[in-house]
């Protein structure tokens, strides 16, 4: 299943529709080398881990209003939701193992 891009203005609906997954909402921007590098190992995560997890993402310069809410000052930097809420975080590039890793405690 492939990462899928969420807005300022659908950010709280996708997030509440998503069951009892752990939601990852990738914040990132295209001029962002690491949030390309990024990109490959979100869409794998996405696909292996399908059944308990769901990814979005949310481009900064196009939605800044859910950046500045959150206190985004370095991207990229995935939020980790349970139940709405905020559990963890994820910033800057990392391998698919590592990124999988830091996902387990949450699944």
């Amino acid at each position: 299943m492939p990462t899928k891009q969420i807005t300022d203005s659908t950010f709280s609906d996708l997030l509440s529709q998503a069951d009892s997954k752990l939601v990852v909402v990738d914040f990132w921007a295209d001029w962002c080398g690491p949030c390309k590098m990024l990109a490959p190992t979100l869409e794998s995560l996405s696909d292996k881990l399908a059944d308990s997890i769901e990814i979005f993402k949310l481009n900064t310069d196009d939605n800044p209003q859910k950046a500045q809410e959150f206190q985004i000052t370095s991207i990229p930097c995935c939020i980790l939701f349970k139940n709405s809420q905020e559990v963890h975080r994820i910033i800057g590039h990392k391998s698919e193992d590592a990124f999988e890793a830091e996902l387990t405690p949450f699944l």
